[in-house]
């Protein structure tokens, strides 16, 4: 049950690496490969926070400020220099990893000892069980520590999400979608379609920083190899999330990208206990990203030759 409730609270935490994903690839059709520096960048920087002294709120707010520089720098390469979407987010990335060195000190840090939303959620639990040390939810004991964090967890994507879901029905919002459907429109009605994208950018890496930020807090380290395979990751729970929806409706598909992430977190958990090696995740991952981009084409094709013949 451990096993199972620490995927929910991974799977919850990286739904937000998978918005800004949404935002990125979905809502801008931009190939943003800063991804896998900007999620380490937020650990980075909420680390190093914590460790002078700053409150985990304020460690936070830190990451996600810094993730929002970071995707504004891909932003700025791409739509003021002419560089191609791609290498300017392979550019970015590339210097983040030196970046974070420099920001960590070190190539790992640990936080076990320091004050997170994990032993805040902790205090709060014991506060509230009067000290106990587990709780009984449906015949399972489940620890204080673990069922409070995924408590706390979930509050704070679900206002997140909110917050994302509002902010994109806004004037400035709607410019951005607008700006990633029809940028000869958008450009038509006087909008700068260049800051568009910075904005959009910034605000996907900010989310993906974010997302470092409370896996770094949960995990209890950070390591600089941390981003490895993410952008891949928060892809794969995009796909799914559309693929539970079945629509294209904003609110549908926010809230399917976070049950996509948790869905893919739980697939992983249930592969990783039935004996998959753990180091052949990254290659299963990609392999199923491959399969779920390649199967809708492959359906539209087979239906299309059955009208045909049909027709015929």
């Amino acid at each position: 049950m451990t096993l199972m409730l620490g995927a929910w609270t991974v799977g919850i935490i990286l739904s937000l690496l998978a918005l800004g994903v949404f935002i990125s690839f979905r809502v801008f059709k931009f190939p943003d490969i800063t991804t896998e520096g900007s999620i380490t960048l937020g650990a980075a920087i909420l680390a190093v926070c914590l460790l002078r002294g700053y409150s985990p709120v304020v460690a936070t707010a830190a990451a996600f400020l810094a993730g929002g520089c970071a995707g504004a720098a891909t932003g700025v390469l791409h739509t003021r220099f002419g560089i191609n979407g791609l290498l300017s987010g392979i550019i970015v990335m590339t210097a983040l990893y030196s970046v974070n060195l420099r920001v960590m000190g070190q190539s790992n840090i640990p936080l076990l000892n320091s004050h997170t939303i994990v032993s805040d959620a902790q205090a709060i639990g014991s506060w509230l069980t009067g000290g106990a040390d587990g709780v009984g939810v449906f015949g399972w004991t489940i620890g204080v520590r673990e069922l409070f964090t995924l408590a706390l967890v979930v509050l704070f994507v679900v206002f997140v999400a909110t917050a994302l879901y509002v902010f994109l029905r806004t004037n400035l919002g709607s410019a951005m979608r607008a700006t990633g459907d029809n940028d000869q429109m958008i450009t038509a009605l006087a909008v700068d379609t260049r800051n568009m994208i910075t904005l959009g950018l910034a605000l996907a890496n900010g989310l993906i920083a974010l997302s470092g930020a409370l896996l770094a807090q949960y995990q209890g380290f950070v390591d600089v190899q941390m981003g490895i395979g993410m952008v891949v990751w928060g892809l794969a729970s995009v796909i799914i999330g559309e693929a539970l929806v079945g629509t294209r409706q904003l609110g549908f598909i926010v809230i399917g990208t976070v049950m996509g992430s948790v869905l893919f977190r739980l697939l992983v958990a249930v592969a990783l206990r039935a004996g998959l090696n753990p180091n052949d995740l990254k290659l299963v991952t990609a392999l199923f990203v491959f399969v779920a981009l390649i199967v809708p084409g492959l359906t539209a094709r087979l239906q299309c030759g059955g009208k045909t013949a049909a027709h015929a």
